[in-house]
Order: C-alpha cells, then sequence, then structure tokens
C-alpha cells in the first residue's frame, strides 16, 4: 500500500496560482493584453493509489479515449451521454445553433428530469434504496427510500395542482435544507413549474426582488430553522416580502412546520403544508416537457447591481449533471454522497439534488451551522452515515483548519474515499490540509471549476488523474477551455488570462430571465467564445489554474455578491452620498467586503454610524452580505467619464502598484 510521502513527488513543471485570499504578499500584474505573471510557485504532484486506478469506473486510457472522442465528434459524444438517460420521445437533432448563442440541445426531445431523478428508479432495484438522509441542527434526522421520496413529491405535485399551479409557472422556494425543500423542488418540476430557489439568508428585500422579476405564482417557506443552536424565522421574513409594490402576483403561500413558531396565516393565502398533502394521493402524473423547456431559474449577483436570472432547461441540464457528476466522483451503487452546498446555490441544485438522483445515489443533507455544538459536527456526520465522498467549499475547510486536527482525530473517517472542492479556487495549505487531515493522506482531492452559468462541472480531475494542489487539472472531455488575452489570443504557459470556453456544451444556461442582451454579453466581450469572468492560467502540463474574479463580483465564503449590489444597499441610508466597494483577501472567507464612503455634507463618522450602516447593509440583503470595514472618504477615485475606478481602492488598499492612472479624473 503506498503511502502519502509515496504519493508526493517534486516536479519542475508545475508552478501554482496566486490563490484568492492568499496573504504571502505577492502580487499578479495585467499587461495589455490581459496576461497575468504568476509568482508564487506550487510545485507537488499527487499521484493516485494504484487500488483507485484499478477500481474507477474509467480508466486512464477510457479517459484519454473519451477525450478523443469528443475532441472528434462532440455532438456524438454527448449524444452517448443522452442515451444513459430516459426520454419519453428522442430528439431530430442533437444540437441547433443557427440562433447562437442562444444554442438547443436535444431539439424536438420529450423529458423530464424528474421522471430519470425519481420516477425510473421505482422500476429497479433503487426503488427501496436511502435517496436521502436528512440530519436537522438538534439531531433529529429523517431518511427516504426512492420510493418513499417519489410518493412524497407525488403528493405535493397534486397539492400545487390543487393550488393553480400549471406548466411554465413560476414558483418561489425559500427555506433552508429540509426534506421539504428537496421535494418543493422535484415536484414543482414534476408538473412542468419553474422553481427558483432563493438561500434562506436573503433578507425580505432580496426576496421581494427576486419574486417580482420571476412573476411567481408560489412562494413555499417554512416557519423557520435551526442554526448555531437557535431558530431564525423565514415565514415572517417572508410576509414582509410579500408586503410592496409588483407582489400581487403572488397567489399563495405554503409553510412547512419546521421549528412549530406560532404564526400569522392569511386566510385563503396561507397554508400549511402537511394540511395541504394529507389527502392527497401518492400518484401523480410527471409532465412531458419540450427539451427547452425552463427548469429552474438561479438568480446570481452581477455587476449592475441586479441579480441575474440564471435559466437552466430540463434536457441540456440534466444530460451535462449526470455525466459529469457520475465520471468526476466515479459513483458506485455503495457510494454515500454528501454535498454540504445550500440548496440555494448552483451546486447544491447540480451535486446536492439532481445530479445525485439521477445516479441513484444516497444523498446526504445537514440543516445547520458547522460549528455547532463544536467544530466536529461535519465529522460526526461523515463517521455517523459512512459518507464516502465529501464535498464541500475551501471557505468551509479554512473555517474547520482554525480548529486543527484535533476534532477529525476523534472521528473514524475511514469510509471517506473521494474529496471535493467547489465555489471558489482553494489554496495549496487548505488542499493539503483537506488531503492529510480528512482524507488519511488516501482519498485524492478533486477540484471542481464550474459556475451558476454552466450548470454542470467543466474542468475537474478524476481518482485517476495526476494532481497538483490549487490546480483544477484540464477540462473534461467534451469541454474546450482556453486561457487568453483580451483579444482572444491563448496566452503562453506560465502567463495568466482570461478563462474562456469555445464551444457549447448541453448543460449551459439558456438565457436570462427577461434580458437578451445581458445574455448576449457573455458571448461577446470576447467575440465567438463564452467569456466565464475568471482569471486563469495554464502550466506546460496543461493544467489550469484559477485565479480569482476578473470582474466586480466579491466571493465571500463561496456566495459571489456583486460590488454594486452591495454599493446600492448603502446608499439607501440617509447619511450616504456615494460608495465603492471593494474584495479584499481574507484567510478564512476567501475575500470579505471593504466599504468606502463619502458622507452627505454636516454629517461626521462616529462607531455609531457604523453600527447604523452595517445594519442597513443587513436589512437590505440579508446576512450572507458581511462587510469587515468601512472607511470614509472626501473623495473616490474615477474615470473622466465619472466611473469609479475600483481598481485603484483595491490597488491602494493592498499596497501594489496602481497601474496605469491617466484615465484618472483630477477635479
Amino acid at each position: 500500500m503506498q503511502t502519502a510521502d509515496d504519493w508526493i513527488t517534486q516536479t519542475a513543471t508545475g508552478s501554482g496560482p496566486r490563490m484568492t485570499g492568499a496573504c504571502d504578499g505577492e502580487e499578479e500584474r495585467m499587461d495589455q493584453s490581459g496576461a497575468l505573471d504568476n509568482l508564487l510557485q506550487e510545485e507537488r504532484v499527487f499521484r493516485p493509489l494504484p487500488q483507485l486506478v484499478i477500481e474507477a469506473n474509467v480508466n486512464p486510457q477510457e479517459l484519454e479515449a473519451a477525450r478523443t472522442s469528443a475532441r472528434m465528434d462532440p455532438l456524438g459524444y454527448w449524444e452517448e451521454a443522452a442515451d444513459e438517460l430516459d426520454w419519453f420521445k428522442k430528439w431530430d437533432q442533437v444540437l441547433d445553433d443557427k440562433d447562437a448563442p442562444f444554442y438547443k440541445w436535444f431539439v424536438g426531445a420529450r423529458c423530464n428530469i424528474v421522471y430519470n431523478a425519481l420516477d425510473r428508479h421505482i422500476e429497479t432495484a433503487n426503488k427501496n434504496k436511502l435517496a436521502l438522509i436528512w440530519e436537522g441542527e438538534p439531531g433529529d434526522t429523517r431518511k427516504y427510500t426512492y420510493f418513499e421520496l417519489y410518493r412524497e413529491v407525488n403528493r405535493f405535485a397534486n397539492a400545487l395542482r390543487s393550488l393553480g399551479i400549471r406548466k411554465g409557472d413560476r414558483v418561489v422556494i425559500y427555506m433552508s435544507p429540509l426534506p421539504e425543500t428537496v421535494i418543493a423542488m422535484l415536484a414543482a418540476a414534476k408538473i412542468g413549474a419553474i422553481h427558483s430557489v432563493v438561500f434562506a439568508g436573503f433578507s425580505a428585500k432580496a426576496l421581494r426582488q427576486r419574486i417580482n422579476d420571476a412573476q411567481a405564482k408560489l412562494l413555499i417557506t417554512a416557519d423557520g430553522f435551526y442554526r448555531n443552536g437557535q431558530i431564525s424565522s423565514l415565514k415572517e421574513t417572508a410576509d414582509q416580502a410579500l408586503v410592496g409594490a409588483c407582489t400581487d402576483c403572488v397567489e399563495s403561500m405554503v409553510v412547512v412546520r419546521r421549528c412549530n413558531i406560532a404564526l400569522d396565516m392569511i386566510d385563503g393565502r396561507d397554508f400549511y403544508y402537511d394540511e395541504l398533502i394529507r389527502q392527497e394521493s401518492n400518484e401523480a402524473p410527471t409532465e412531458v416537457m419540450d427539451a427547452d423547456d425552463p427548469l429552474f431559474l438561479l438568480y446570481t449577483s452581477g455587476t449592475t447591481g441586479k441579480p441575474k436570472g440564471v435559466i437552466h432547461s430540463h434536457a441540456g441540464y440534466m444530460v451535462g449533471v449526470h455525466r459529469t457528476l457520475t465520471t468526476v466522483f466515479d459513483i458506485k451503487p455503495t457510494d454515500i454522497f454528501w454535498c454540504t452546498a445550500d440548496p440555494g446555490w448552483v451546486t447544491g441544485h447540480s451535486a446536492g439534488v439532481y445530479g445525485p438522483l439521477m445516479a441513484g445515489t444516497t444523498s446526504v443533507m445537514y440543516e445547520g451551522h458547522p460549528n455547532y455544538p463544536q467544530a466536529d459536527r461535519l465529522w460526526a456526520i461523515v463517521a455517523k452515515y459512512g459518507v464516502t465522498i465529501f464535498y464541500t467549499a475551501p471557505t468551509m475547510i479554512r473555517m474547520l483548519m482554525r480548529f486543527g486536527a484535533q476534532y477529525p482525530k476523534t472521528h473514524d473517517l475511514s469510509s471517506l474515499r473521494l474529496l471535493g472542492s467547489v465555489g471558489e479556487p482553494i489554496s495549496p495549505e487548505a488542499w493539503t490540509w483537506l488531503y492529510r487531515n480528512i482524507g488519511r493522506s488516501e482519498c485524492p482531492v478533486l477540484d471542481t471549476w464550474w459556475q451558476t452559468e454552466t450548470g454542470m462541472f467543466m474542468i475537474s480531475p478524476m481518482p485517476i488523474s495526476l494532481l497538483k494542489p490549487g490546480s483544477v487539472t484540464k477540462p473534461l472531455p467534451g469541454i474546450v477551455a482556453d486561457v487568453v488575452d483580451r483579444n482572444g489570443t491563448p496566452v503562453p504557459p506560465g502567463k495568466g488570462g482570461l478563462l474562456v470556453i469555445s464551444q457549447p456544451w448541453p448543460a449551459m444556461m439558456t438565457g436570462l430571465w427577461n434580458d437578451d442582451d445581458q445574455y448576449k454579453q457573455y458571448w461577446q466581450q470576447i467575440p465567438g467564445v463564452y467569456y466565464a469572468g475568471d482569471v486563469a492560467r495554464k502550466d506546460e502540463d496543461g493544467y489550469i489554474w484559477i485565479q480569482g474574479r476578473a470582474d466586480d463580483v466579491i466571493n465571500i465564503a463561496g456566495h459571489r455578491i456583486g460590488s454594486a449590489e452591495l454599493e446600492a444597499a448603502f446608499g439607501t441610508h440617509h447619511a450616504v452620498c456615494e460608495c465603492a466597494v471593494i474584495g479584499i483577501p481574507d484567510r478564512i472567507k476567501g475575500e470579505s467586503a471593504k466599504a468606502f464612503i463619502l458622507l452627505n455634507h454636516g454629517i461626521t463618522p462616529d462607531d455609531d454610524l457604523i453600527k447604523d450602516l452595517k445594519k442597513t447593509l443587513w436589512n437590505e440583503l440579508g446576512p450572507v452580505a458581511v462587510i469587515k470595514s468601512i472607511e470614509f472618504r472626501e473623495s473616490l477615485p474615477k474615470t473622466r467619464s465619472g466611473k469609479i475606478m475600483r481598481r485603484v481602492l483595491k490597488a491602494e488598499e493592498l499596497g501594489l502598484d496602481s497601474g496605469d492612472l491617466t484615465g484618472l479624473a483630477t477635479d
């Protein structure tokens, strides 16, 4: 058996990234073409254990054959992936690109993702297999087999129909990680409604904004949820969200009883979940959907201040998610898969709900805080249920690293065989800590790159891959990714540039809700390719290193929040004249936000004002929007056209060269 030391080899070819959030004093500079110099070196290479290679569903030769096949015949590759799923009617055409970039996948097909996630398993040996293991923060648990989950989804699907929800209607789900959250997503999709899950940490205003944009007909929420030993109310926030302009679109609200909080229920509008489904049948027809019918909307922060409603559709999304999740994580019949992401984010959709269910595996879901009642809660859950695949975010790892290795050592983590990372670049330090202390120096750490917009894994290693801490390795078969300058010219190895995808993929977003022009911008910033908005580089071995965002989106603990959205929230305070927000490196959260504020005339800054400004931000956007510090200024650096130059503020904050200031206004 190889040891950890056998796994590690030194190589002169791998040079690592300057990671977001690293506090090592290194710096990157972008030249006029968009290329960057990388100064921090990472030279370790981790080789897969022989047993992992032997037992892998895809061996190295098969992976290379898949890459070759996908390169020679990309549509044939994805058609083969589609054949692994069930269809009511097969496609007439794999890809219609006549109206690019509005690509259409599996044209003419009829399907429903819920049929592949649930219905088809009822006819197989998976029927009585556990689909979901849920644990609440207080320690209560619930378990559902595929058959039990299928029946619960059917009952709620029938209830939704009784409330008048039909194909194409929008349903907003505002809940913490509960079984009913999963059931609501699946039930809405089953009847052809479009669900939009909103993270339970968002404020009433943020929820209202998303309801209004989607013109949702139904809101599903809970009375509350447990977090860090406290009960957080949700129904009260949901009620506040429905008080205001344009919320007349919501006809009904369904409330799950989680904490048994006394509630004000409005007759004719509000319904308790348990009462609503009590008399419903265990059987419900699955709506037959066109391939490009929308499945869900997921709002993601943009640089304009208004969240973007990313649309994913049934056919392409299910093909891409199923193929990439099952191959990257080498899914086997005995696996217990735990993705720690909240259902309010795309990772919670693809790797928490739809992907594992389509794969027929068993998933774990946890409601509460990872450090409650102490910092071993996650490791206790891994040991309790025998989790074999653990998929989490670097910010979670950095937070747990602060407590050292003592907590994981108190639990038996020997069931683990694969570890995964998602949401932001993972530093070599965090990668190595996860590998040694959680993976026992035996489990590969699979760092995946993808986005809300991509829907599925795009760049990722596999269990058989050579691994370099901090690198997402190479694009998966069927994905053509490159690092280019602003003109679209590939940059040399070792240089940084802009990450692009140069051909369509099945799980790609099919548009932005009511905003075709902004959708086109993804394909027009560098003509002919999808611009990911990330800075990256390739090393001499073709390994890709993600180095952070190229725009003004701040990645706080894996949550992407637009600077403009934070600035707009500060602007609602009576004392604020103008504001700029930047992201600065943070060891734990990856990035934290700092605000530079110009006050209205006659207002003097003090501690009370700072507290009030932070309270305003909380009220406007919710606790997900964390501001680390506020600095009051007499002026902000701007271009001659009046645009704030955030890069200048960031350079000043980090002690870096501010670069070309010829466009800076002097008055």
